[in-house]
């Protein structure tokens, strides 16, 4: 039995359609690109539109936290090769500091930092192995990105990660994995400007802002 629903030629799309459907999808893919595509993932806006509409705040956010976690990705290799297998055990605890021997003070300070949209800071206290800081750190809205860690120059260290996230405000405890800087790094994904306060108690010998 033959088939009756064959299509005849004129029902066919003729050449000069095919190729004018095929450049209208091209310029249509084009715009979608310069528009859409690029401001939202890579946060460049050659035309303006991705401003307006957010699409370029989004593609530039997406951008600096690919940047950031190819950062510490390099920075958790080189503490992987560098660091001793008894620092990897090292945690940060919600428990109290420990109790001073004699001889031995505790500090107590509070520091605050004014953060900006994007912008980062860093704080940190100078402790020997073992010994530990209290601390609580709060902003005044929305959260911001944090990582505790500590380093040393002295036993070549770069990066020894204590934990890391998101939040308005974290407390815990800090005890020392070796003898060097520990502390806190924050950055402010906010579209506001953020206001950060730092509460430390412990046995360290002193604090300060690195960057």
């Amino acid at each position: 039995m033959y088939n009756s629903n064959i299509p005849t030629d004129r029902e066919l799309p003729s050449t000069a359609k095919l190729i004018k459907s095929t450049i209208l999808a091209a310029v249509v893919a084009t715009v979608l690109l310069v528009t859409v595509v690029m401001p939202a993932e890579y946060g460049i806006d050659p035309t303006g539109i991705g401003k307006r509409t957010g699409l370029k705040r989004m593609g530039e956010i997406k951008m600096s936290l690919a940047q950031e976690a190819a950062a510490e990705r390099v920075a958790s290799d080189q503490a992987a090769k560098q660091t001793p297998a008894p620092v990897e055990q090292a945690v940060e605890s919600t428990l109290s500091p420990a109790t001073t021997g004699a001889g031995e003070s505790t500090l107590n300070h509070e520091m605050k930092l004014t953060l900006k949209p994007n912008e980062g800071a860093e704080i940190k206290v100078s402790m020997k192995k073992g010994k530990s800081v209290k601390y609580l750190w709060k902003t005044d809205g929305g959260r911001a990105n944090y990582d505790a860690h500590a380093d040393s120059k002295e036993l070549k260290i770069s990066y020894h990660n204590y934990s890391k996230g998101s939040e308005e405000s974290k407390e815990g405890v800090i005890v020392a994995a070796f003898d060097g800087s520990h502390g806190w790094f924050w950055r402010n994904r906010t579209s506001d400007t953020l206001n950060i306060t730092l509460q430390t108690t412990g046995e360290y010998t002193d604090i300060k802002r690195v960057k």
